[in-house]
Protein backbone atom coordinates (compact mmCIF):
# COMPACT_ATOMS: atom_id res chain seq x y z
CA UNK A 1 0.00 0.00 0.00
CA UNK A 2 1.30 3.28 -1.19
CA UNK A 3 1.56 6.21 1.62
CA UNK A 4 -0.47 7.84 0.03
CA UNK A 5 -3.53 5.25 -0.38
CA UNK A 6 -2.31 4.91 3.63
CA UNK A 7 -3.51 8.74 4.19
CA UNK A 8 -6.66 8.47 2.02
CA UNK A 9 -7.30 5.13 4.28
CA UNK A 10 -6.93 7.12 7.47
CA UNK A 11 -8.60 10.43 6.58
CA UNK A 12 -11.46 8.63 5.46
CA UNK A 13 -11.85 6.89 8.76
CA UNK A 14 -11.43 10.09 10.22
CA UNK A 15 -14.62 11.30 8.21
CA UNK A 16 -16.35 8.73 9.38
CA UNK A 17 -15.90 9.84 12.77
CA UNK A 18 -16.82 13.54 12.17
CA UNK A 19 -19.92 12.37 9.86
CA UNK A 20 -21.04 10.30 13.70
CA UNK A 21 -21.20 13.49 15.22
CA UNK A 22 -23.01 15.16 12.32
CA UNK A 23 -26.52 13.68 13.54
CA UNK A 24 -30.22 13.95 13.67
CA UNK A 25 -31.71 12.21 16.36
CA UNK A 26 -34.50 9.72 15.42
CA UNK A 27 -35.69 6.92 17.76
CA UNK A 28 -33.23 4.51 18.75
CA UNK A 29 -31.07 5.40 16.25
CA UNK A 30 -30.11 8.76 14.25
CA UNK A 31 -29.30 10.62 10.57
CA UNK A 32 -25.48 10.85 10.24
CA UNK A 33 -23.31 11.42 7.47
CA UNK A 34 -21.59 7.90 8.34
CA UNK A 35 -22.82 6.09 5.23
CA UNK A 36 -22.19 8.96 3.16
CA UNK A 37 -18.27 8.83 4.15
CA UNK A 38 -18.43 5.00 3.55
CA UNK A 39 -19.53 5.43 0.06
CA UNK A 40 -17.23 7.61 -0.49
CA UNK A 41 -14.76 5.57 0.98
CA UNK A 42 -15.57 2.97 -1.58
CA UNK A 43 -15.57 4.73 -4.77
CA UNK A 44 -12.29 6.60 -4.24
CA UNK A 45 -10.34 4.04 -2.30
CA UNK A 46 -11.65 0.59 -4.25
CA UNK A 47 -12.92 -2.16 -2.08
CA UNK A 48 -10.17 -3.06 -0.20
CA UNK A 49 -8.76 0.81 1.39
CA UNK A 50 -12.57 1.45 1.55
CA UNK A 51 -12.86 -1.51 3.70
CA UNK A 52 -10.11 -0.91 5.32
CA UNK A 53 -11.19 2.42 6.48
CA UNK A 54 -13.92 1.58 8.24
CA UNK A 55 -12.21 -1.18 10.37
CA UNK A 56 -10.25 1.41 11.64
CA UNK A 57 -13.36 3.22 12.65
CA UNK A 58 -15.06 0.47 13.76
CA UNK A 59 -11.68 -0.90 15.34
CA UNK A 60 -11.13 3.08 16.96
CA UNK A 61 -14.23 1.92 19.44
CA UNK A 62 -13.36 5.50 21.01
CA UNK A 63 -16.50 7.54 21.66
CA UNK A 64 -16.79 8.66 18.66
CA UNK A 65 -19.65 6.74 17.70
CA UNK A 66 -23.27 8.56 17.65
CA UNK A 67 -24.15 7.79 20.68
CA UNK A 68 -20.79 6.88 22.52
CA UNK A 69 -18.78 4.30 22.56
CA UNK A 70 -15.96 2.12 24.55
CA UNK A 71 -16.46 -1.68 24.51
CA UNK A 72 -20.26 -1.67 26.06
CA UNK A 73 -21.67 0.09 22.79
CA UNK A 74 -21.69 -3.82 21.52
CA UNK A 75 -24.77 -4.44 23.29
CA UNK A 76 -26.54 -1.20 21.68
CA UNK A 77 -29.09 -1.82 18.96
CA UNK A 78 -26.99 0.31 16.48
CA UNK A 79 -23.81 -1.35 16.42
CA UNK A 80 -24.77 -3.58 14.03
CA UNK A 81 -24.56 -0.83 11.53
CA UNK A 82 -21.68 0.34 12.24
CA UNK A 83 -20.33 -3.41 11.60
CA UNK A 84 -22.02 -3.02 8.46
CA UNK A 85 -19.84 -0.02 7.11
CA UNK A 86 -17.11 -2.58 6.64
CA UNK A 87 -18.74 -4.75 4.10
CA UNK A 88 -20.49 -1.96 2.17
CA UNK A 89 -17.79 -0.04 1.74
CA UNK A 90 -16.03 -3.33 0.13
CA UNK A 91 -19.16 -3.91 -1.91
CA UNK A 92 -18.83 -0.17 -2.82
CA UNK A 93 -15.52 -0.39 -4.08
CA UNK A 94 -16.31 -3.62 -5.69
CA UNK A 95 -19.12 -2.73 -7.69
CA UNK A 96 -17.98 1.06 -8.56
CA UNK A 97 -14.16 0.22 -9.36
CA UNK A 98 -12.70 2.78 -11.61
CA UNK A 99 -16.10 4.01 -13.28
CA UNK A 100 -17.12 7.31 -13.34
CA UNK A 101 -21.28 6.67 -14.53
CA UNK A 102 -23.18 8.24 -12.05
CA UNK A 103 -25.91 5.23 -12.42
CA UNK A 104 -23.04 2.89 -11.85
CA UNK A 105 -21.55 4.46 -8.74
CA UNK A 106 -25.35 5.33 -7.83
CA UNK A 107 -26.40 1.62 -8.04
CA UNK A 108 -23.39 0.37 -6.22
CA UNK A 109 -24.11 2.64 -3.18
CA UNK A 110 -27.08 1.68 -3.31
CA UNK A 111 -26.05 -2.02 -3.25
CA UNK A 112 -23.80 -1.19 -0.57
CA UNK A 113 -26.88 0.29 1.41
CA UNK A 114 -28.46 -3.33 1.15
CA UNK A 115 -25.68 -4.43 2.73
CA UNK A 116 -26.00 -1.96 5.90
CA UNK A 117 -29.11 -2.54 6.31
CA UNK A 118 -28.62 -6.21 5.86
CA UNK A 119 -26.06 -6.27 8.82
CA UNK A 120 -27.59 -3.79 10.97
CA UNK A 121 -31.29 -4.31 10.82
CA UNK A 122 -30.90 -8.34 12.03
CA UNK A 123 -28.70 -6.83 14.87
CA UNK A 124 -31.04 -4.30 15.84
CA UNK A 125 -33.95 -6.62 16.78
CA UNK A 126 -31.45 -9.02 18.50
CA UNK A 127 -30.06 -6.87 20.99
CA UNK A 128 -34.02 -4.75 20.93
CA UNK A 129 -35.68 -8.11 21.46
CA UNK A 130 -33.30 -10.99 22.94
CA UNK A 131 -30.78 -8.79 25.02
CA UNK A 132 -33.14 -5.43 25.91
CA UNK A 133 -36.62 -7.10 25.64
CA UNK A 134 -38.23 -4.78 23.73
CA UNK A 135 -41.01 -7.78 22.06
CA UNK A 136 -40.46 -5.75 18.61
CA UNK A 137 -42.28 -7.16 15.10
CA UNK A 138 -40.68 -6.78 12.00
CA UNK A 139 -42.87 -3.84 11.01
CA UNK A 140 -41.32 -2.22 14.19
CA UNK A 141 -38.14 -2.94 13.79
CA UNK A 142 -37.91 -1.46 10.05
CA UNK A 143 -39.70 1.97 11.18
CA UNK A 144 -36.63 1.80 14.08
CA UNK A 145 -34.15 1.09 11.62
CA UNK A 146 -34.62 1.82 8.52
CA UNK A 147 -37.76 3.30 6.88
CA UNK A 148 -37.53 6.99 8.02
CA UNK A 149 -33.88 6.69 7.21
CA UNK A 150 -34.44 6.03 3.48
CA UNK A 151 -35.09 9.18 2.05
CA UNK A 152 -31.71 11.05 3.65
CA UNK A 153 -29.95 7.10 2.18
CA UNK A 154 -31.29 8.42 -0.89
CA UNK A 155 -29.64 11.78 -0.65
CA UNK A 156 -26.19 10.86 0.46
CA UNK A 157 -26.31 8.12 -2.85
CA UNK A 158 -27.23 10.90 -5.13
CA UNK A 159 -24.38 13.37 -3.48
CA UNK A 160 -21.93 10.60 -3.56
CA UNK A 161 -22.93 9.81 -7.22
CA UNK A 162 -22.30 13.52 -8.18
CA UNK A 163 -19.26 14.14 -6.44
CA UNK A 164 -17.34 10.94 -6.94
CA UNK A 165 -16.52 11.41 -11.00
CA UNK A 166 -15.02 14.77 -10.26
CA UNK A 167 -12.92 14.24 -7.27
CA UNK A 168 -11.99 10.75 -8.82
CA UNK A 169 -10.40 12.85 -12.15
CA UNK A 170 -8.71 15.17 -9.43
CA UNK A 171 -7.04 12.44 -7.81
CA UNK A 172 -6.21 10.98 -10.76
CA UNK A 173 -4.66 14.23 -12.50
CA UNK A 174 -2.73 14.58 -8.83
CA UNK A 175 -0.95 11.65 -9.18
CA UNK A 176 0.56 12.28 -12.13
Amino acid sequence: MTTRKLVRTALFAALTAVGAFLKIPLGPSAITLQFFFTAMAGCLLGSGCGALSQLIYVLLGLPIFTAGGGFSYVLHPTFGFLLGLIPAAWVIGRLARSTCSFWRIALAALAGLAVLYAVGLPYMAMILNCYMGKGMDLSAILWAGMLPFLPGDALKILVTAMLTPPIRRALDNSAK
